[in-house]
């Protein structure tokens, strides 16, 4: 049985959205157990969760807006639902935590709870994004980080191998590095010390590192994985989420115009549909905060049930397959690697463009 914590009360709906979906996760999960925290008069407004045999409630007094500072969410709102959600994983109650609240506080609050894994500086921000291959790719950071090191470039890569490695039992999921293109000497200079590092880490065996890779990549599914700072990140996937609202608005605009292009439009229906399906960026809802002692996902704020549902499934197959498990393995296993200048000769020629 998996427990997963969930912040009833984050994000731009908060109980609207996040109480439906944890009643259809629960209808689709028989070993899930949810720990809903809240408002304790929540359990009333909600009879039916209040009686299922596999729901227990977790009162928080306090609420985490989407406004909040962080320094407010972290030193002034200490029982919010948020916190005390992520309280339950540090003291192994849940095996996972859910929030669709704000970011920034997420991440500060996890890490201030759980602490980071020993050979991690900063956690990241993971999701998976839709590609050609009717699979997805994972790519991090999308949001934590935005100002990165080589250093941080290269835990990115190892963390997102372990969670690609827990979530598909593929042993060595390829990795690729975001860049302008795909020559070693283009890119910044944290972006050539970076790839040193990582075809380091490659010929050592710790990383089945291909090379530096483009944006187009992404959606082509070339790697397994894309690893990038949190800027670029999270330009490509709000850049995503727009084209699957885009392809949504068309639909709609040529059903709603003259006869002629509504019959196109029905001729097309069938491809088009199945298209928008593969890119709805809330199938691919729920962002696994990588680095830390413990399991946290964000849904996106805006999620609707079906999205936030999607968020409670990733937290609780990572909980299943035993991602913490691995990432710390990984982690141990690049230990070496994962230390500051840890090859500083193969850092003295990287060429220049």
């Amino acid at each position: 049985m998996i427990t997963v914590a969930v912040d009833c009360m984050g994000g731009d709906v908060g109980p609207r959205v996040t109480m439906p979906a944890c009643a259809a996760f629960l209808a689709s999960h028989a070993q899930a157990r949810l720990l809903l925290v809240g408002k304790p008069e929540l359990a009333g407004e909600w009879p039916q969760l209040a009686r299922h045999d596999r729901v227990a409630w977790v009162a928080a007094t306090e609420v985490v807006s989407m406004d909040d500072p962080v320094e407010v969410a972290l030193r002034r709102k200490k029982d919010s639902s948020m916190r005390v959600a992520i309280e339950q994983v540090k003291k192994g109650e849940a095996q996972a935590a859910v929030s669709a609240g704000n970011t920034g506080a997420l991440m500060a609050i996890a890490r201030y709870v759980l602490k980071t894994l020993d050979g991690i500086d900063r956690p990241a921000i993971a999701t998976q994004m839709p590609n050609a291959r009717g699979g997805a790719t994972t790519m991090l950071d999308l949001g934590a980080n935005v100002d990165c090191t080589a250093e941080h470039l290269l835990q990115f890569a190892v963390m997102g191998s372990a969670l690609v490695a827990a979530a598909t039992g593929k042993p060595e999921p390829s990795v690729g590095l975001l860049n302008v293109g795909e020559e070693v000497i283009k890119g910044s200079e944290t972006i050539k010390k970076a790839g040193v590092l990582l075809r380091h880490a490659a010929q050592s065996g710790d990383l089945n590192f291909v090379g530096n890779i483009e944006g187009n990549d992404i959606f082509k599914g070339t790697t397994d994985i894309v690893v990038c700072d949190g800027f670029v990140g999270n330009v490509a996937l709000k850049a995503s989420e727009g084209l699957a609202s885009m392809i949504g608005g068309f639909l709609r605009e040529e059903f709603s115009s003259s006869i002629w292009r509504k019959v196109a439009a029905i001729v097309a229906y069938p491809v088009l549909s199945s298209f928008k399906k593969r890119v709805d960026h809330r199938r691919y809802n729920g962002a696994a905060l990588l680095g830390l002692q413990g399991l946290v996902f964000k849904s996106h704020g805006s999620a609707d049930a079906f999205a936030f549902e999607q968020a409670l499934v990733r937290a609780y197959d990572a909980a299943h397959r035993g991602m913490l498990d691995n990432v710390r393995d990984r982690i141990a296993r690049a230990a070496p690697l994962l230390v500051p200048d840890s090859v500083p000769g193969a850092l003295k020629n990287i060429p220049t463009i």
